[in-house]
This record gives structure tokens, sequence and C-alpha cells, in this order.
């Protein structure tokens, strides 16, 4: 199966929710105050957040109101909305500085898939001909050294580690001294993804930061944000608490297969316009792949 099978695939309980809904709302002859409210009810349960369900009635309101509509039409003035709204986005950019390493810091709550997905972009990077190195600075979890180790073993890679509970910001200064000597392409860096405590998480972060831009000025180049795509609205907060730790340059989602909350990327877009890197619709390890706006909506609204 290809890549835009996978996308298709992945999405479809997230398309077959939205399309059933909109079947079922817009068998009445004209598009009225009643029918308005339940499809909005049907994006916010979408997961696509009050904010733009809301734009997206105000909108369709003005150019329907009491005229008669289809399923079809209403799929169609959704791709076309959604497309024109998302162009204020920013699409994102690969930052490969000159003759130094791209440092990329990945951060993201435990369970999202943070360090299975620093393991798929060392492999795809690679594969792309950059030499990559990862360090493990998420040190308090020794489940994600371990996750990482076999990544490294897999893939070829150097990786970086110090011992259980060593500081982070010690593991970051040792991989970005050796990626510098080592004439390393992009190193990624793995972080702690505790939420519990916040206060703790920003000064560990901010401290990383510092750490780096000590030794490599202007870096880190990237910092990405993990996020799983099953936990619906609670994702909003993520980007909320980690923006507040870190400059959050980028977005990956993690399993969008088989998830019927596909929306919240429309929603987390709209509210922090902060670019989608890439999206993961499966185990495999191509199946992370680099984001596509248009690919993307396509296929949550395909017919």
């Amino acid at each position: 199966m290809g890549w835009f099978d996978r996308l298709k695939s992945g999405l479809k309980s997230s398309s077959d929710k939205l399309k059933d809904g909109i079947t079922s709302i817009f068998t009445k002859t004209k598009l009225s105050d009643e029918v308005l409210e339940e499809f909005e009810e049907l994006l916010i349960r979408s997961d696509i957040g009050v904010g733009l369900a809301g734009s997206i009635i105000a909108k369709l309101s003005e150019e329907k109101f009491n005229k008669e509509i289809t399923p079809g039409e209403i799929e169609d003035f959704l791709k076309s909305f959604l497309s024109e709204k998302f162009k204020a986005v920013p699409d994102y950019q690969h930052n490969w500085p000159l003759n130094e390493p791209r440092i990329v810091m990945v951060c993201g709550v435990n369970g999202n898939g943070k360090t299975t997905t620093i393991g798929k972009l060392a492999n795809s990077y690679k594969n792309d001909g950059k030499k990559v190195m990862m360090a493990a600075a998420d040190t308090f979890r020794a489940a994600a050294v371990e996750q990482l180790e076999v990544w490294a073993q897999r893939c070829g890679i150097e990786l970086i580690k110090c011992a259980e509970n060593a500081d982070p910001a010690s593991v970051a200064h040792k991989a970005v001294t050796r990626a510098i000597n080592e004439n390393v392409d992009l190193l990624l860096i793995d972080t702690a993804g505790r939420l519990h405590n916040k206060t703790n998480l920003m000064d560990e972060l901010k401290k990383i930061n510092n750490v780096i831009a000590k030794i490599l000025p202007g870096s880190p180049h990237d910092t990405f944000l993990v996020l799983d795509a099953t936990t619906g609205q609670n994702a909003l907060s993520q980007v909320q608490h980690f923006r507040e730790a870190a400059n959050i340059t980028g977005l990956i989602i993690t399993k969008l297969d088989g998830t019927a909350k596909a929306g919240i990327l429309l929603s987390i877009m709209d509210k922090y316009k902060i670019p989608v890197v890439a999206i993961g619709v499966g185990e495999k390890i191509e199946d992370l792949q680099p984001f596509n706006f248009e690919d993307f909506i396509d296929n949550l609204l395909s017919k």
C-alpha cells in the first residue's frame, strides 16, 4: 500500500464520521437555523473546535442560508473554506544551517509516540543522505533511552546518552559537542515529556535551550512537538503548555490511523498557526510522512 493509500485508510474513521453526519443532516431541502445548528454540533464532535466550527457556520450561513444544498455541495464548501483559511498557516520549511549541525529538539507528552517518531525521523533523514545523531535527554524514563537504543541499532545511527537520572542538559551539551566534532548533519534530541509539574518541565527545556545556544549560537534550529491525534481536544492544552516552555516551530501528529479525531489537527492549526511537519498513520517506519494540507483535506472529505 502506497503512502497516499495509507493516508486515506488512516483517515477513514474521521472521514466516515464527518461524511455520514453530513449526509444525515443535509437531507432537508433548505439551509435553516436548525440545520446549521446540527451541522455545528457535528463539526464540534469531530474535534474541529468551537472557534473554527463557528467560522464555518457563519460563512455557510452567509452564502447559502435558506437555499437548497446537497451533501456534496457541503463537502465542496468545506474543502474550499478550509483551503482558503489555512493559507495563513505557513508551510514548514527545513532549516539547514551552513557548515554546522542542525539541532532539533523533540518534545511531547509520554505516550504520544515521541521516541518512536524520533527513530522514524532519524531513519528518514539518513535515507536522504544525511549524517544523523540522536541524543537521549529524557533521562528520567529508562524505557525511552532503551527504545532509542533499539532505533539507533536498527538505523545504524550513533546515540548519545548518560547515566539514568543524569541532568538532561548535560546530555544535550555532550551531544552537541560530539555532533560538531564529528561533522554531523542533524542531531535529534529527545526531551522529557512530563506535564504533571509544568514548572519543572519549563525549567528543564529552557536549561537545555540555553546550554545548546551557548555551544552553537542560533540553535536549536527547530523544536518539534509530537501530539497524539487520539487525545482530541486535550492536544490543544498540550500545545499551550509546551509553547510556554519552548519555541515550538513544528508539529508532528501521530496515530491518525483508526481515530475519528483527525479534526483536531485543523483546530490546532487554526488556534496556534504552527506548521505541521509530518503525520503518522501507522506503525511502519514509512508511515511517518511529510504533511501536505491539500492531501489531508481531500482524504478527510473524500467522496
